[in-house]
């Protein structure tokens, strides 16, 4: 049965405009992005589908093209759609970082720093850039690949501050394995950077981390 022919409070866009988008299943928001079905097929029944093939809704979100693209249904005007969608999704969160206030909520920066180094497979080790009434100037990642004590340099990181004139930062990195606690070499970097952005007297604010969940260095105790 097509879904124009279910009943009107049970159709996923109409139940969005009662009730609000939290209300809907995984199944039922991808149902609105795909529109349409196929061939004895709803887009929620699609949708299901999908989201059994690639195991949940975030795995679906992180393929890349070609395992996108080659599932039922989908297709690369539909990848086009699904990326502009999640950068609209990453700039949100960065607008509310970039409106002029001072940071002042640890959520919305931990937010921030979540969409945009989660999903990476590999390590990437990242810094935003603050004034000196903590106002964000830029984000910028950094460095690359395993991040160990030899792959992060102090000395570019203090060549990017006094490319900004910053007076403090925030360092982020990701751990692709989803396990947020912090190694030793992550300790280690964390006060590096510290003693190096120190004799410029520039703060490191926190250090964050992100995995299945975000850890901050700060509220740790850390920093």
């Amino acid at each position: 049965m097509a879904i124009s022919d279910w009943p009107a409070d049970e159709r996923p866009r109409e139940r969005l405009l009662l009730r609000g988008p939290a209300a809907l299943s995984d199944a039922e928001l991808l149902a609105i992005f795909l529109r349409t079905g196929v061939a004895g097929k709803s887009a929620v029944d699609i949708s299901r589908d999908l989201l059994n093939h690639f195991g949940g809704l975030r795995p679906l979100l992180q393929a890349d093209r070609a395992a996108f693209c080659a599932a039922r249904g989908l297709g690369a005007a539909k990848y086009a759609q699904l990326q502009a969608v999640l950068e609209m999704g990453r700039r949100h969160l960065a607008a509310a970082l970039e409106r002029g206030d001072a940071i002042t909520s640890p959520a919305a920066t931990r937010a921030f720093l979540s969409a945009r180094l989660r999903d990476y497979p590999y390590e990437v080790f990242a810094c935003l850039f603050l004034d000196n009434r903590h106002r964000m100037l830029a984000f910028e990642e950094l460095f690359r690949g395993t991040i160990d004590g030899a792959s992060v340099h102090p000395r570019e990181i203090v060549r990017r501050v006094l490319h900004h004139n910053a007076a403090a930062v925030i360092l982020a990195h990701n751990h692709p394995s989803g396990v947020a606690e912090p190694s030793r070499a992550d300790e280690a970097i964390t006060r590096r950077v510290q003693e190096a952005l120190g004799l410029l007297d520039v703060r490191v604010l926190d250090h964050v981390i992100v995995a299945d969940e975000t850890l901050s260095f700060a509220e740790r105790g850390l920093i």
